[in-house]
Order: structure tokens, then C-alpha cells, then sequence
């Protein structure tokens, strides 16, 4: 009887080691299972390296087909990524050597696997060559893209542009840029100078002062606190407004004088807007900051930055003065600005934002199709119904005066963001969308150190937005 009682701890252990081998094992598979992709696409899998050695990598195509990164091989077997495009796409498309970047990263699992044909790969083997890698067809519309490449020209900034309705993302710019082709070459000049920013992809992890463009989100808080009051709103502009010690100023000490809502948002005036800000109850403001993904992230694929802005009872006047004209310690990247935009414009809802629309094997045969997909809803209908409006006003009786008497109507928000102490140092913004009777795509825009929204980056999204509705 003792020699029996003397085996239980051992018939426990054995069942425990058991149940603990068949759980790590279910674990292990599981895991495999649903992170399959992740574990491929890890820089450190070995696996990675034999693909690369069995298959050539794919080529990545624009939405029509045109090829923006292709692999040729010369007849000793030595392969060289080419670029089409040059500088065009250097940031969204990417490189593939020292690291990997853009959509190179992001389709990399795709692009160095092979679901050729048996025949196809029979036939390269015969050949003693590589297997045909699968090809990625991308949401980027070249004619979209160049526009916005020869619109920022040589100034340093950054351009997105997306269809409000799917979340494709048509055009993604950012200055300084790189030739990849050439970015083995040039990776120590590149890398070896801590003032050069030419692999820094402003459009996503860019951080900047919203400045007046930030006025969207204070206006939407003001209307989600007083609703439909908004109406009764009056306010005299001398240039400037103080509280105590601290004073806000009109952007070149304009006098905007006698306004209500619509056109304190419309002429931009900084002097109405702290005055509103002070009105507001500062909590709620920083639920509405929280809903609109600030401090937190953001549904983007690739590397991005986290937009900062802080709102609560513990801010203090000054601070909250300078958060309601996009000034002070709040930062913002383009692509977010650009998702906000894009759901006030879809009537509040955001889709999620994507770049890879289908791959492809070398015979043709569609392997993964991607589609658009609700992300979530920022604003309600009858927010969005009034952010817009007061945009539309923008370009009718305010800043963005320069999109008035086109084909399509135009509706957006500038924004001359201060970095310095001096008014005269500013970044140029818009972020707007068109067309305003049933929105298609939404652009977002800075141009570092230019000035005035109105006056240099209004001009680039006309541009833009002529380039998408063929207007000449």
C-alpha cells in the first residue's frame, strides 16, 4: 500500500509534464499558425535567405501597371534593382539593400516568394535560373505622384493623398528625398551625417506644428460642447487677444475684425480661436483628442511617428491658448492630418489606410487581394457635415481663396505653423479634399519653412486636385 501511495506524486508529475509538452507544443503551432507572416518576413529568418537564392524578386507596379522597382538579371546571373521612377517614389516605394524600406519592406514577404506556374519554375531550373518572384500591384497613380513630386519642387516637405472612400493611398512625396538605385553607393555619405534627412519619410514620421490646420479639431470640439449656439458666436479682432500676461497673435498681426464662426475659421484668425479655446472644458477636449488617435496609434503598416497633443483641467491658459491654434507643444505628422481629413470627408467614418492592392504571380494568377476596410468612426455625420461646411468657407471667403472658380469645388483648412519665435519662420500646410459635393480624395500638404499656407501650399493642392479631375 505505501509503494502505491509512493507512485501518485510521480503519476502527477508525469501527467503534468505531459499537459505541459502537449500546451507548448499547441502554442508553438498556433503561433506559427496565425504569426506565419511576421516569423517569414523577420530580417533574422534564415529562410529568407534561401528564397533570396531560389527566386528572383518581384517587381512592384503602380496602380496601372506600371513598373516602379524591377529586378534585372545580366547572363552571368548578377541581379540589380532598378527604379523607373528615379527620386519619384524613393520614400513610399522604398529600397531593398541595408535594411529594407517602403513598400519594399512592407511586400517583402510577397515579393521573394514564388507561386509560379510548375511550369514556369520548371523551366527556370531547366535554364539553371531563379524562380520568378510574386509581383505587387500597389494603390500609387503615377500621374498623381509626379504632380506632386514636381509641385514641392526643391523646398523640403511632405504630400499624401488618399481616396476618402477606400483608403487607397494615390501619391505619397517627401523632400529631401534619395536615389535608390544608387543607396548601397551612398549609404555612408548618407548615414555618416547627422544633419542629413534624406531617409527620414516626412509624410509619416515627420512631426510638425499643425498650426491653424489644427483649427479642424478645435472647431469640432467647440460644436460637439454649444452644437447648433456656434450660430451666435461674435468676436471683434484687434490682431491680438490677451489673457493676463499672455497674448496671441493674428499671423502677421492681421486685424480680422467683426466675426462669427464661420469666418473666424475661414480668415484663420488666431485672436478668435484662443478665445474660444478658453471656453472650452478642457477634459472633453482631451477625449476628443484621444478619439481622434492623437497619443496613441495610428492604422498605418509602415514606420510612423505619434502624433502629441495634450488637453486636461491641469492646462494652464497660455497652454491651452496655444493648442487651439495648433501652436505650442502639439505635433502632428501629414498622414495624420490626412486620415482626419479623409473621414470628416467621408462623413466621418476613416477607412484604413493601404498601399498594397494585389499580388501577383508571374503567370497571373491573383494570389492575395486586398480591399478596403472601415477602420473607425471619428466624427459623427452631423460633425462632418459641419467641419465640412466650414471648410467649404475656407476656400470662398478665407485662405484657400485660390481654389475658387474651378470645375469642382474645393474645401480645406491652411495652416502657417510657427517653429520659431519669429512669425516669419513658418511652415505651409493645407489639408483639404474635393470634390465637396461627394468627396473622392483627400490631400494633405507642408511645405517646411515657406511661409503661408495660402500663398505656397493652396497653389500645390489646386495642382493636385487639377491633375485628378483633369483640369487643365
Amino acid at each position: 500500500m505505501q509503494e502505491k501511495n509512493k507512485s501518485y506524486p510521480i503519476i502527477i508529475i508525469g501527467v503534468f509534464t505531459v499537459i505541459l509538452f502537449i500546451s507548448m507544443i499547441s502554442y508553438i503551432s498556433i503561433y506559427a499558425i496565425t504569426n506565419h507572416r511576421e516569423m517569414m518576413d523577420n530580417s533574422y529568418n534564415a529562410h529568407q535567405q534561401l528564397l533570396k537564392k531560389q527566386n528572383t524578386r518581384g517587381t512592384i507596379y503602380s496602380a496601372d501597371g506600371q513598373a516602379l522597382a524591377i529586378t534585372s538579371t545580366d547572363e552571368e546571373g548578377n541581379e540589380t534593382r532598378e527604379y523607373p521612377f528615379g527620386k519619384t517614389f524613393s520614400h513610399v516605394v522604398g529600397f531593398s539593400v541595408n535594411g529594407r524600406s517602403g513598400i519594399e519592406d512592407l511586400a517583402n514577404y510577397y515579393l521573394i516568394n514564388s507561386n509560379a506556374a510548375l511550369k514556369s519554375k520548371a523551366e527556370a531550373k531547366e535554364n539553371d535560373k531563379k524562380f520568378p518572384g510574386d509581383d505587387v500591384y500597389t494603390t500609387l497613380d503615377v500621374d498623381l505622384q509626379q504632380t506632386a513630386y514636381e509641385a514641392l519642387s526643391a523646398r523640403d516637405g511632405a504630400i499624401i493623398v488618399t481616396e476618402v472612400k477606400t483608403g487607397k493611398v494615390l501619391a505619397l512625396v517627401s523632400k529631401p528625398d534619395f536615389d535608390p538605385a544608387t543607396i548601397l553607393k551612398d549609404w555612408d555619405s548618407i548615414t555618416n551625417d547627422k544633419s542629413n534627412t534624406q531617409l527620414l519619410n516626412r509624410a509619416t514620421q515627420g512631426l510638425y506644428p499643425p498650426g491653424s490646420t489644427f483649427k479642424i479639431v478645435t472647431s469640432l470640439e467647440y460644436y460637439r460642447e454649444i452644437g447648433e449656439d456656434y450660430k451666435n458666436y461674435k468676436f471683434n479682432c484687434n490682431g491680438k487677444f490677451a489673457s493676463g500676461d499672455d497674448v496671441i497673435r493674428c499671423f502677421h498681426g492681421e486685424n480680422h475684425g467683426s466675426l462669427d464662426f464661420p469666418l473666424s475659421f475661414a480668415k484663420s484668425c488666431n485672436s478668435s480661436f484662443a478665445n474660444i479655446s478658453l471656453q472650452l472644458n478642457r477634459d472633453a477636449f482631451g477625449k476628443t483628442l484621444d478619439k481622434l488617435m492623437f497619443n496613441n496609434e495610428l492604422p498605418w503598416d509602415m514606420n510612423y511617428s505619434v502624433s502629441s497633443a495634450v488637453c486636461d483641467n491641469d492646462l494652464g491658459d497660455a497652454d491651452t491658448m496655444q493648442l487651439g491654434i495648433g501652436q505650442g507643444k502639439t505635433l502632428v505628422t501629414p498622414l495624420h492630418m490626412n486620415l482626419i481629413t479623409a473621414a470628416i470627408a467621408n462623413n466621418g467614418t476613416l477607412m484604413k489606410p493601404y498601399l498594397i492592392d494585389s499580388v501577383v504571380s508571374a503567370d497571373g494568377k491573383k494570389i492575395e487581394t486586398f480591399s478596403p476596410k472601415a477602420y473607425k468612426t471619428l466624427v459623427s455625420e452631423e460633425e462632418s457635415d459641419f467641419l465640412k461646411e466650414m471648410m467649404l468657407g475656407v476656400v470662398k471667403k478665407g485662405t484657400a481663396s485660390k481654389l475658387k472658380g474651378l470645375s469642382y469645388n474645393a474645401a480645406g483648412k491652411t495652416g502657417s505653423a510657427e517653429f520659431k519665435d519669429s512669425a516669419s519662420d513658418s511652415h505651409a500646410w493645407f489639408t483639404g479634399f474635393a470634390p465637396y459635393e461627394d468627396p473622392e480624395i483627400a490631400v494633405t500638404i507642408i511645405v517646411e519653412n515657406a511661409g503661408s499656407g495660402g500663398e505656397f501650399a493652396v497653389p500645390i493642392a489646386k495642382r493636385l486636385f487639377d491633375c485628378c479631375f483633369n483640369e487643365k
